[in-house]
């Protein structure tokens, strides 16, 4: 079944229940109105009478949401009725909305503020189902607030029945909901989005308001900035990706020639870059799926708070349920995921970096309840990689500054655009000579300079003919562009040290003096120094670096060539705001999780030159053989030691012959010296 038809079947099915709906939570609101009439649970009503509002404000929206209410409305006013979708989470807002958790307590009192910022949270992903006009959707969440509201309505507020009432939906994992959330990835019919790119005027700044995600100045800035520029050089970007795409295939030796469909995920505002990016897909057999574009953050605290709002209802039935439901559902979806070869991803950066602040109010995951989410990550996974094999699928992501990056938004923008277009052929035989390096190396040695503290020795796979053998990729402009990086699975006993990082930014994080202790490849110590106290600071990486496990391997060890980006990020002063995928080509990056080659380890892969990469197993990711549940960690988090903390990087071989491949800042290896022209201009 295509997703169109499923849609319109599921609205058929709940045509009449829609209408009573509506008439209900008209009722419900007329009721609540008058919050006095209920003294002793005035804020729960109170809570019912702003979530019906809401609630018919997404049914009114959806009944005049027709093509022409964005032709005929004034930028003025759709910007307007946008805005109004999600200015309950702007930070200004926030601390008095339902959506905060710590509000939600405030008047709710502990277990019932939790779950019904819950239920508000969960109400709002209904924006999206009305712009799709899923009718069905919002009869779902409307049967739960209307049983919801009974349950308190003659009575006082009993947990346990509202906690199973309002976490239902999520907490069933229904066949259905996972069918429907997989064809709106792999179905080709789901177009919508795809429509609006190729058929709307893109010089009118007010299809941005069709999409249905947040959109500010900010997102007119870059469509108007994308728009501005020449045509030919939309074009070639188009290309680059297109062919950065196929190249990911060719030099993985997968066939793309099987597959038919690829996944697109991009920030709003980059659509006339998507519009050329079409046909030049279309030309290499590839047709994109275009997922909802993502708009600007509006609360960045928002989404942090509600990290863990599956603690409600996160047990052993959920997983059961999951292993049982989301394979049906991929079987059902299975003509669509085997014509499925990948994912590309446009992202932006130059957002303001955050610093959480921790809440007591906010949900957490009890002991039990991390194991079990280890487990949900490692059956989704796995499911997952069985339709879609990473052994035939591929990715390509590109980053392009945001307009939040400051005044000089456009020239950062150009410059971006030419990091992201350095030419292959250039870099390709220089990283190839830090190989060679490297491939005489029983280990390398990465010391930090000045105040950094970083002394971390990584061990490297054995070479058993270095005629036919290597360890490390040649990584040019496929998967990842930009170009700029050699890298390796290190062998886990024996990488031993510490890996310190004076101030540097993970998962959208600010960590500062984020120090990781390695003993035989696993993270032994940590600490950071957000905080003015111990317990926060561990806390803080166990929740954002660690979870749901108590350690992690290294996963990746990584050499960036890409100087011009430093230079690029020095003169800009920008370098904090730069996205992993830049920065980690910007000097020695390490990842901790697993390795680049999950699910990958017993495919064959070759540089360039024909040499077979052998480091694709570590001595985790070797216990597939035996467990598959205990070879992975689902999760990469590469972390960048930035060129000036670096006193060296060293390849040492077993006879204790060492050969520097990094001094004092810069590449000082016979034939990597143009590496050093970008750094030396700048400086000089």
């Amino acid at each position: 079944m295509t997703i169109k038809n499923l849609y319109k079947a599921e609205n058929q099915n709940s045509q009449e229940e829609y209408k009573k709906s509506i008439k209900s939570i008209k009722e419900i609101v007329k009721k609540t109105q008058n919050f006095e009439a209920y003294p002793d649970k005035k804020e729960f009503i109170r809570f019912y009478y702003d979530a019906g509002i809401f609630m018919l404000k997404i049914c009114e929206f959806e009944k005049g949401c027709t093509p022409e209410h964005f032709t005929t409305e004034s930028s003025l006013t759709l910007m307007e009725e946008n805005k109004s979708f999600f200015e309950i989470i702007f930070p200004e807002n926030y601390k008095k909305s339902w959506a905060n958790p710590a509000y939600a307590v405030s008047k709710l009192g502990d277990n019932f503020g939790q779950l019904f910022s819950y239920f508000y949270t969960a109400l709002r992903r209904l924006i999206n189902s009305a712009f799709l006009h899923k009718r069905f959707d919002i009869v779902e969440w409307s049967r739960v607030y209307i049983e919801a509201f009974e349950l308190i309505e003659n009575a006082l507020p009993d947990y346990e029945k509202l906690r199973s009432v309002i976490t239902k939906i999520d907490a069933e994992y229904s066949v259905k909901d996972q069918q429907i959330r997989l064809l709106e990835s792999y179905d080709p019919t789901f177009d919508y989005y795809k429509e609006i790119i190729e058929n709307a005027d893109l010089s009118d700044e007010r299809y941005l308001f069709k999409f249905g995600c947040y959109i500010n100045d900010d997102t007119i800035r870059i469509s108007k900035h994308l728009q501005a520029l020449n045509k030919e050089k939309v074009i070639e970007l188009a290309n680059l990706m297109a062919d950065a795409y196929e190249r990911g295939f060719i030099t993985s030796d997968k066939d793309i020639s099987k597959k038919s469909t690829a996944m697109m995920i991009y920030p709003a505002g980059f659509e006339r870059a998507i519009k050329y990016l079409l046909p030049a897909l279309k030309n290499k057999g590839i047709e994109l799926i275009i997922r909802r574009p993502i708009g600007p953050t509006t609360n960045k605290q928002y989404t942090y708070d509600h990290r863990f709002d599956r603690a409600l209802y996160l047990d052993e039935g959920l997983i059961e349920r999951a292993k049982k439901n989301l394979k049906e559902a991929y079987e059902l979806c299975k003509n669509y995921t085997d014509l499925y070869s990948g994912l590309i991803y446009f992202e932006t950066f130059g957002e303001e970096p955050f610093s959480p602040k921790v809440k007591k109010e906010c949900l957490k995951l009890n002991k039990e309840q991390q194991a079990l989410m280890q487990q949900l990550q490692q059956v989704a996974n796995q499911i997952a990689f069985t339709y879609t094999p990473r052994e035939e699928t591929s990715f390509s992501i590109i980053s392009f500054p945001s307009p939040e990056i400051g005044e000089n938004f456009e020239k950062i923008f150009n410059d971006t655009f030419e990091i992201n277009t350095l030419k292959n052929e250039v870099y390709e035989p220089i990283q190839q000579k830090i190989i060679d390096a490297l491939d005489t190396a029983e280990y390398a040695h990465i010391k930090g300079k000045g105040t950094n503290k970083t002394d971390l020795t990584v061990m490297l796979a054995k070479i058993d003919d270095p005629q036919k053998q290597t360890n490390f990729v040649n990584c040019t402009a496929d998967v990842n562009v930009p170009l700029g990086e050699v890298f390796t699975s290190p062998k886990l006993k024996g990488t031993t040290g510490t890996l310190h990082i004076e101030d540097t930014y993970l998962r959208g994080l600010r960590f500062k003096n984020l120090q990781l202790v390695f003993k035989d490849g696993f993270i032994e110590n940590y600490s950071c120094s957000n905080f003015d106290n111990e317990e926060d600071n561990t806390k803080y990486i166990d929740e954002n670096i660690l979870f749901p496990h108590k350690t992690l391997p290294m996963g990746e060890f990584a050499i960036g060539t890409n100087t011009l980006a430093y230079i690029v990020a020095q003169k800009y002063k920008i370098l904090h705001l730069l996205p992993v995928l830049i920065i980690e080509k910007m000097g020695p990056h390490f990842a901790v999780g697993d390795t680049c080659f999950t699910f990958e380890e017993d495919k064959k892969v070759f540089n360039p030159n024909g040499k077979e990469i052998i480091a694709r197993d570590n001595e985790k990711t070797i216990l597939r053989k035996e467990d598959m549940g205990k070879a992975y960690t689902f999760t990469h988090i590469d972390i960048t030691l930035p060129y000036e903390a670096i006193g060296h990087i060293t390849a040492v071989s077993k006879n204790g012959t060492k050969i520097d491949i990094i001094r004092d800042e810069r590449f000082v290896l016979r034939g990597t010296e143009k590496l050093n022209v970008p750094l030396d201009e700048y400086y000089t």
